[in-house]
């Protein structure tokens, strides 16, 4: 889908045009947008209206869920600030404040929500670290609607304790490739030693519900309906900016698949495209999976199984196997179709950072902060502090907002390795990328 931001600028098709009303403390409103069918393969000419309304409210019950936790703590990082001496002013959204940790509840809650109202009996699910898995596992339970999450196989192991919240909230977890599903065996029959991936994942999640009458499959990133979901992230940063006195010079999120860097990043680039704000927008990724960085823009599956339809996306390719660095949830092939978008039309900027440096950059602001970081968000961390740095070199006061997409307490596993210098840095061969590039399906 490619989505208008506003009527001026239907010329650049980059996002979708996200509001936030708070009338009172009620911060829940949500902007719908117009939305065109993408002139690519299989389609038609004709348009796919997936609202009328530019404004959609939150449902009452929705509403009732996210008042647990939201909305979330927006930081000014002053002890980072005087810990790197500089002159920047750095403030963290902290999406770790919900239950299941991370913004992930943003999208899984209303998901869970709308497939309750359709009379959904069981949802199907991948994941990659665990907190999208973990998220939905508790909206499902809100909601009375049994859960299963494929779990890659070396977060599976790597993180066990996810696996434990996951089943606490009633969900049954397996880990992937498995031997519950064609694709899974498939798999595991090239390749018995598979760590896995969210592509393999996705495959398998996809199959289950494809199989079953009373299932449906759930996904907590890339589409269109998750990234306008996780915009209260960035409509809510906009109002506490406002009341903090300031505006972001630079926004930086994390990027795996783009739900929670479109959350913080969205309303920002609808204020720069409508308002003329120059705020610089930052995509992290890692060096492992540097979809928007090594990547190419092209029409690829979703998943290794070729189950999911074909999207335009800055993509590895679908049989690309990542290393298993320990920011799980950042190890998709693939990026959601309107952040590729963006960064197409260069409207935001993307790097790429080794795992050792970013866990550097975390323990320093957990030092200084308090909170320990997901692996995920320690790459945003290292790009604010880069940007901290920068701005004390060039003498010049810069505001600089990052998501902290979630913490980090069931990942100690990973810093007990970057303690024991066990952490390595890996950059994926550039002959690696392109046999997987070789594999993108043919469209004419």
């Amino acid at each position: 889908m490619v989505c208008a931001t506003h009527e001026s600028h239907e010329s650049v098709p980059s996002t979708r045009r996200c509001q936030l009303e708070q009338p009172g403390r009620e911060p829940w409103k949500i902007v719908a947008v117009k939305c065109h069918q993408a002139h690519g393969p299989g389609s038609d000419s004709s348009p796919v209206v997936v609202s009328s309304e530019r404004y959609i409210e939150i449902p009452d019950e929705v509403l009732d869920i996210y008042r647990i936790w939201r909305p979330t703590p927006l930081v000014r990082a002053r002890r980072l600030e005087r810990a790197l001496d500089t002159p920047a002013h750095i403030y963290y959204k902290y999406e770790g404040a919900s239950p299941a940790g991370s913004h992930k509840p943003n999208t899984a809650v209303a998901q869970a929500y709308y497939n309750k109202v359709e009379g959904t009996k069981r949802i199907t699910t991948e994941t990659g670290a665990g907190q999208w898995g973990s998220a939905l596992a508790m909206a499902c339970q809100f909601f009375g609607i049994e859960c299963k999450v494929y779990m890659v196989k070396v977060s599976y192991h790597q993180k066990p304790y996810r696996r434990s919240l996951m089943q606490t909230w009633g969900a049954t977890v397996v880990a992937s490739p498995s031997t519950d599903t064609a694709a899974g065996r498939a798999i595991l029959e090239r390749d018995p030693d598979s760590p896995g991936s969210l592509g393999i994942a996705i495959s398998e999640a996809v199959e289950d519900a494809a199989t079953r009458e009373d299932t449906k499959y759930s996904l907590g990133s890339v589409l269109n309906h998750v990234l306008m979901h996780q915009t209260i992230i960035g409509e809510e940063t906009l109002k506490q900016m406002e009341m903090a006195g300031e505006y972001p010079d630079v926004v930086i999120g994390c990027v795996g698949g783009g739900s929670n860097f479109a959350g913080i990043a969205f309303p920002f680039v609808r204020e720069n495209l409508v308002d003329g704000r120059r705020t610089r927008i930052v995509a992290v990724e890692p060096s492992a999976c540097p979809s928007l960085t090594r990547g190419i823009y092209a029409y690829d599956f979703g998943d290794t199984a070729h189950l999911t339809p074909l999207v335009k996306m800055h993509t590895l390719g679908h049989n690309f196997v990542p290393a298993g660095i320990h920011a799980g949830g950042l190890r998709y092939h693939g990026m959601a179709p309107l952040v590729s978008l963006l960064y197409d039309h260069k409207l935001i900027e993307a790097r790429a950072y080794g795992q050792v440096g970013c866990f550097e950059a975390a323990v320093q602001f957990a030092r200084a902060e308090g909170f320990v970081p997901a692996p995920e968000s320690s790459h945003a961390i290292r790009a604010a502090v880069d940007e901290a740095l920068a701005a004390r070199e060039a003498g010049e006061r810069r505001v600089i907002v990052f998501n902290l997409s979630g913490h980090g307490h069931f990942d100690m596993g990973a810093y007990d390795a970057y303690f024991s210098d066990k952490l390595i840095d890996y950059e994926y061969p550039m002959e690696r990328i392109q046999a997987a590039l070789a594999e993108l399906p043919q469209v004419a």
